[in-house]
């Protein structure tokens, strides 16, 4: 089955008559070139009567050719003359005038052309009917030009979809068995597949599928893949757009593309229509923007009576999808239009390892791969971003020239992902060096010896990206709530490696910049977010869902007095100053560690997790 909708090319009239006016003039250059090389060429020499005549008695004439009144006279050393003689008389007769003799006359080869009909015509009708045959072609391409410019117009409002058939046979098609992970949201669309398949199972009892589902999830996690594979799975017609495409400068065309998606989608139903980041036409209406005729507000409207006006089809089912589901319209989240939301979370350790799975199957893995590591030690990672990391360490092989990806291969795409390429060129003095050594051991060293902190994987003072050196720690586990304690740690984790530069070398650089960043960030979440704080107690007065965006309230009010936001700055430094000395204290007590952990990367730059725990004394089973 064949894309039934093309996509129109809007051609501007007047473009295409100064197009074909550039035409025409070249065609005209063409043949008046063509002309000249032919009219350049040697013309014969023109004589008189008189002249032949002296030219026959001298006997230099061989040959004379006479078409109509033009005489055309070879000479005995094969040169070409013309000249001309009276229309109503004979040439033989002509040149006896002149006083030729007979015998002469013998001497010469004398041979008579008539003219073709054909070359007559041309000679007298061409110089007149080029012309205007020239000018009738021009005038008949302008037309046509015009006439299709005019029915792409009338295509404009037309969708922009992609069609995906089941028929097709050039490995579009998804199922659920290439979608790794995500076993909940499978099941939730699966119900949809089956009504797909057997829709009267549906109906004979009475029951409505849900028309719309809504996907919602962070970027990367495989929302456009699980509607390819719905559509995979039961074998439909797909139609996929995303909703910037309905939005033009010109009004009304977004909700005429709207009404010809859908109408296109009921004629090969039952089918489904995906439309990628719907947030795009789909936020607040009526925040004052553009008024009531704003081209995105009537784009939706348009959407709105296509899910449930009074022409709906059960046979069409709206997938959408979107990581901004806060900012939607309420209309379009109501029961019979959008009235099941699918969630698709940031995949757990299983998750990661089955999707890293999927991507390694195309390439070309060396025998060590360990796929559970490397999903320990990619917490936070969306499916995306694992395919990111294969491919990043498949290109690292490549440009070692290596025919396999290994372990290392992976484990560098890693921090390459996370952090950024490795700085190489990027040179510390010495002192700079011991001062970043001494930092992250700082961070490490903090860690290791709080109870509710993750443990460290890795220690490197090799520059990465924008950051000098790194400590990277990663959970045993995935967790989904996090207790004070832990946010607590977190804070004097984080400004260890302060506490070790001020402890070692009695001064403070900005290497501890964005570490003060991110703890004052987690600690005024403590107060405002998550009502840790004691003398705050239980109020969030950081609400999110008020953040400013095109379709809700551009104003943004404090919704706290100046009393409350000066406790809520005095808790926050608290929280600070507490994690500070909780880090110092750590760092005192075990000075020596801190120096052997800063000493080990001064020499070797690098710590695995092995060494680092072989130094801080950790056995295998407490590091588990």
């Amino acid at each position: 089955m064949k894309n039934p909708i093309k996509k129109p090319i809007m051609k501007n009239p007047v473009t295409l008559f100064g197009k074909n006016i550039l035409y025409a003039v070249l065609i005209f250059f063409i043949l008046t070139a063509v002309y000249a090389s032919f009219v350049t060429n040697e013309e014969p020499e023109e004589i008189t009567l008189s002249r032949l005549v002296t030219e026959i008695k001298a006997g230099d004439v061989e040959r004379i050719t006479v078409q109509q009144d033009k005489l055309e006279i070879t000479l005995v050393n094969e040169v070409v003359q013309t000249t001309k003689k009276e229309s109503d008389a004979a040439l033989t007769e002509t040149l006896v005038n002149y006083g030729v003799s007979p015998a002469l006359l013998e001497s010469i080869t004398i041979e008579v052309k008539e003219p073709s009909g054909l070359a007559f015509w041309a000679a007298t009708v061409l110089p007149f009917l080029l012309p205007i045959l020239l000018i009738g072609l021009f005038i008949w391409l302008t037309m046509r030009q015009v006439q299709r410019s005019n029915g792409q117009a009338m295509m404009f409002g037309q969708s922009r979809a992609r069609v995906i058939n089941p028929q097709d046979k050039k490995g579009d098609r998804v199922t659920f068995k290439d979608v790794a992970g995500s076993a909940e949201a499978k099941e939730e669309l699966e119900e949809i597949v089956d009504f797909l398949k057997n829709p009267k199972k549906f109906l004979d009892i009475g029951a409505r599928i849900p028309r719309g589902v809504l996907l919602m999830g962070s970027p990367g996690t495989g929302k456009t893949l699980l509607a390819k594979a719905v559509a995979g799975e039961a074998g439909v017609p797909f139609f996929h757009m995303s909703a910037s495409e309905f939005v033009e400068m010109f009004v009304g065309v977004g909700a005429s593309r709207v009404r010809d998606l859908f109408r296109t989608a009921k004629k090969t139903a039952p089918s489904i229509i995906f439309v990628d980041e719907i947030d795009a036409v789909g936020r607040h209406r009526g925040a004052g923007l553009g008024g009531g005729h704003d081209e995105r507000e009537q784009t939706l409207n348009q959407i709105l009576t296509e899910m449930d006006g009074f022409e709906t089809s059960d046979q069409v089912i709206v997938m959408a999808a979107t990581n901004r589901p806060d900012v939607l319209d309420p209309a379009l989240l109501r029961p019979g239009r959008f009235d099941r939301r699918v969630v698709l979370d940031l995949p757990d350790i299983k998750d990661r390892e089955a999707i890293l799975a999927v991507h390694v199957i195309k390439k070309h893995m060396a025998g060590d791969i360990d796929l559970r590591r490397i999903a320990e030690r990619t917490p936070g990672f969306s499916g995306a971003d694992l395919a990111n990391l294969v491919n990043e360490a498949a290109i690292a092989a490549a440009r070692e020239n290596r025919k396999e990806v290994n372990q290392m291969d992976v484990l560098t795409s890693i921090e390459k992902v996370l952090l950024g390429p490795e700085r190489k060129s990027k040179v510390f003095s010495d002192k700079e060096k011991k001062i970043t050594a001494y930092h992250e051991a700082g961070h490490a060293l903090v860690a290791a010896s709080l109870p509710n902190t993750d443990p460290v994987h890795k220690i490197s003072i090799i520059s990465r990206g924008r950051a000098g050196g790194y400590t990277m720690k990663l959970p045993t586990e995935d967790k989904h709530y996090y207790s004070k304690d832990h946010f607590l740690d977190e804070l004097a984790v984080s400004l260890g490696g302060y506490a070790a530069e001020e402890f070692i070398f009695g001064e403070l650089t900005t290497g501890s910049s964005d570490d003060i960043r991110k703890a004052t960030s987690i600690a005024r979440s403590l107060v405002t977010r998550y009502g840790m704080s004691e003398k705050i107690g239980p109020v969030a007065w950081d609400d999110q869902s008020d953040m400013v965006f095109l379709g809700r309230d551009i104003g943004h009010e404090k919704k706290y007095s100046e009393e409350v936001a000066s406790q809520v700055d005095t808790e926050v430094s608290r929280f600070m100053k507490e994690a500070l000395v909780k880090a110092q204290t750590i760092l005192k007590e075990k000075k020596g560690k801190l120096a052997e952990i800063a000493e080990y990367l001064l020499e070797h730059e690098t710590i695995e997790r092995d060494m680092f725990n072989k130094i801080m004394g950790i056995s295998p089973a407490q590091a588990v």
